[in-house]
């Protein structure tokens, strides 16, 4: 029996096990959603439109592979990306993606015909614009995403609160729409509400994880 090649298999087979792991659709929707802050199993099913049952199924096999893990709070249990690089990879494996597989790139048209086009700008020249108060970036997912991590700049606007809220957006100023990424319909419908009123309003295609924005640090423990 050849030693090396045995340990080289072993070596593959290790990291084969992420990719497995990664190798299923919801998974990989349960991956994005976790890229964008905590939460429990049930927030995680109810957001991915499946079973409570079958969200656990799916984040066992992810935490068995070490993408996730676990912290229980009271009575919850609160499912996190293992590590930073957890984002990176889906930003990576979804590029990767869109740029090979000319099914996604015609998918992704099709999204962008029926829900506006897209925000295509320099992210440096976007955040002076925002610093400078020349644009208004709102985030429109739930508040609790907003906290964990957000762009520079951007005030949290949650889509189900937004129509009722409108009175608080400046009519002379583009406003700047985002969510969880180019997968996520959140931006678009609020740009389309925010037309329908008026507003000058543009989708920005990417959100936190695409951007590698981390939450902050805790603060020392005194």
């Amino acid at each position: 029996m050849n030693s090396k090649r045995d340990l080289k298999d072993a070596l593959y087979a290790q990291v084969a096990r992420l990719a497995k792991a990664v190798a299923s659709p919801k998974r990989l929707e349960l991956i994005e959603l976790l890229c964008q802050s905590p939460k429990t199993v049930e927030t995680l099913a109810t957001e991915a439109d499946i079973s409570v049952k079958l969200a656990s199924a799916h984040l066992k096999e992810l935490r068995a592979s070490r993408l996730v893990e676990t912290e229980r709070q009271g009575k919850h249990v609160i499912y996190r990306v293992a590590s930073a690089e957890v984002p990176h990879i889906w930003v990576l494996m979804r590029t990767l993606a869109e740029d090979r597989l000319f099914e996604l790139q015609d998918a992704l048209r099709q999204l962008s015909l029926s829900h506006g086009e897209w925000r295509d700008e320099d992210r440096a020249e976007l955040l002076r614009k925002a610093q400078a108060g020349e644009v208004v970036m709102i985030d429109v997912r739930p508040g609790s995403e907003y906290q964990h991590a957000h762009l520079p700049f951007a005030r949290s606007m949650p889509l189900e609160d937004l129509r009722a809220h409108l009175d608080l957006l400046p009519r002379d100023k583009p406003i700047v729409a985002y969510c969880r990424g180019p997968f996520c319909l959140m931006a678009a419908d609020a740009v389309a509400l925010l037309r329908s009123r008026g507003f000058t309003a543009t989708h920005l295609r990417d959100g936190v994880a695409e951007w590698g924005i981390q939450p902050p640090e805790p603060a020392p423990a005194r």
